[in-house]
């Protein structure tokens, strides 16, 4: 479901942006220094505040299931429903702020040149603001709460949707933004959405590679080596990402050997997409008969002959050459 994984790690952005900006603005409340223009930079009825757009990304993309009663599915509505609250309640902060910061300093502006037939109205505006600043309280301490519940939320969101490389890879170039709301850390929650943090490194490895980011997998899968005991397919996907990596740089006897190297791994390494990429690569190292020693051009076509099996455009390729054309009978 390519909507949904990309759609996650929309969520994931907005998520993180939005946490982070709510933790903002509760320290300057707090601390007696939060403005108006910063409460609004987090929430407001418009694409400028992170939690709208986290709300309205979660409207879109786990109501369209409703009536589905799978796990993942629970998971995504209790999700949507804490987001929803969220941003509810911050926009009560919101209104109630705006009245105290606001509100409350032009009342008090005008009270000095009041006179006594206006005393009464200027009661009333005490009554409002004193009620309103007790809301405020309310409403802040209802924001932190459902921060939190939207926090452990998050983290089940994303365990049900474990098998989302996209959104685990995000995850790993965001540790940052993670560290700075979960106080836990990336590796912790790399461990509940995946059973360990190494796990999660090998899931991210394996979305660079699917997305051709072979640098980038390999750091991802020095991460997880470091993590997890020694695997035969780690040390797989490492020849994979190291042959492709060689292949774009020019260097083809060394693509050549990884690309061996991954094809002798577990099948569990394997893939059929990371299969057509290698086919690819080992056909135009063999038809590079001016630029190659034979040497390296007979070691590319044996591998290209290899590969075919499992690449599934190298089949269809076959298949269709191998299709004889249909005589056209003479009239």
């Amino acid at each position: 479901m390519p909507e949904v994984d990309s759609g996650l790690v929309d969520i994931i952005r907005d998520f993180l942006s939005a946490q982070a900006m709510a933790n903002r603005v509760a320290e300057l409340y707090r601390a007696g220094e939060l403005t108006f223009a910063e409460l609004e930079r987090f929430v407001e009825d418009g694409e400028r505040s992170p939690l709208y757009r986290l709300k309205e990304r979660c409207h879109a993309l786990f109501r369209s299931g409703e009536g589905d009663s799978s796990p993942r599915a629970t998971r995504e509505e209790l999700f949507d429903l804490a987001v929803g609250a969220l941003f509810h309640e911050a926009m009560k902060l919101r209104e109630n702020f705006y009245q105290q910061s606001v509100y409350g300093p032009k009342v008090e502006a005008l009270r000095s040149g009041a006179d006594a037939e206006e005393a009464e109205v200027f009661r009333e505006f005490e009554k409002i603001l004193a009620a309103n600043a007790v809301r405020l309280d309310e409403a802040l301490q209802e924001t932190v709460t459902l921060l939190e519940q939207t926090r452990n939320q998050f983290r089940r969101l994303l365990a049900a949707h474990r098998s989302n490389g996209l959104a685990t890879r995000y995850l790993v170039e965001c540790r940052p933004q993670i560290e700075a709301v979960f106080d836990e850390g990336l590796d912790a929650m790399l461990a509940e959405i995946h059973g360990s943090a190494g796990e999660g490194y090998r899931v991210a490895a394996q979305a660079y590679l699917a997305s051709g980011y072979f640098s980038r997998a390999l750091e991802a899968l020095d991460e997880a080596d470091r993590r997890l005991e020694a695997r035969g397919d780690l040390a797989a996907l490492r020849a994979y990402a190291t042959g492709m990596n060689a292949y774009l740089d020019g260097r083809s006897s060394e693509a050549l050997e990884g690309l061996a190297g991954w094809l002798d791994g577990p099948p569990e390494s394997r893939s059929e997409a990371f299969a057509d990429l290698a086919h690819a690569a080992a056909e135009r190292i063999a038809g590079r008969t001016d630029a190659e020693s034979p040497a390296v051009v007979e070691r590319a076509a044996v591998l290209r002959e290899k590969l075919e099996s499992l690449a599934p455009r190298a089949r269809r390729a076959a298949a269709t050459w191998q299709t004889p054309t249909p005589e056209t009978s003479d009239a």
